[in-house]
């Protein structure tokens, strides 16, 4: 006996960007998936983007910092960041390679892709950090590349009681227990 499987329609970042998707929709595997975020999810990630925004703000020279935009990871892989940050201002629609800090929200439909592909093709393609912050434990996943190999080097869980910050955003700390206040 034989067994068929359906086969799921794959196309290239050309494609997804020339095309008329959902906005939100990302591009995983050369598969097209629709974000629809929770509250939760919309709030922490405002939260973290103002924060880091008034960071940038404080001092010239300090990068962006924005959300979604298009950032085309490899032909089938094209992510919009919950929030992102990079040294030099992004150029266009497209921006080929990805930030050097990206951070994804949890939300019930995307997390396995979060943790799973998207956070290794973050890697495989040289972003320097990835935050995934977890609404529901109120802990965040900080993945950093270190000095030797081409990989994560460095990952650590950080939660309520601790502050949020990172080598790349010298002076930027932010409290996780503000970050999670009054959800849910």
């Amino acid at each position: 006996m034989t067994v068929q499987t359906a086969s799921i329609p794959r196309i290239t970042a050309d494609e997804f960007l020339s095309g008329d998707y959902p906005e939100g929709s990302e591009l995983i595997d050369g598969v097209v998936y629709e974000v629809d975020p929770a509250f939760d999810h919309q709030e922490v990630g405002a939260r973290l983007l103002d924060e880091i925004r008034a960071w940038v703000r404080a001092e010239p020279g300090r990068g962006r910092a924005g959300y979604g935009g298009n950032w085309v990871l490899s032909d089938g892989h094209v992510y919009k960041p919950d929030v992102w940050w990079k040294a030099q201002r992004p150029r266009g629609v497209r921006n080929d390679g990805p930030p050097e800090l990206a951070i994804e929200v949890r939300s019930p439909g995307t997390w396995a892709l979060d943790i799973g592909p998207k956070l290794r093709r973050y890697e495989a393609s040289g972003a320097v950090e990835v935050w995934l912050v977890d609404t529901p434990s109120s802990t965040v996943l900080i993945f950093r590349r270190g000095d030797s190999g081409p990989g994560f080097a460095d990952v650590v869980e950080i939660g309520l009681g601790t502050v949020l910050g990172s080598p790349l955003l010298p002076g930027f700390e932010l409290k996780v227990d503000e970050l999670f206040a009054d959800l849910g």
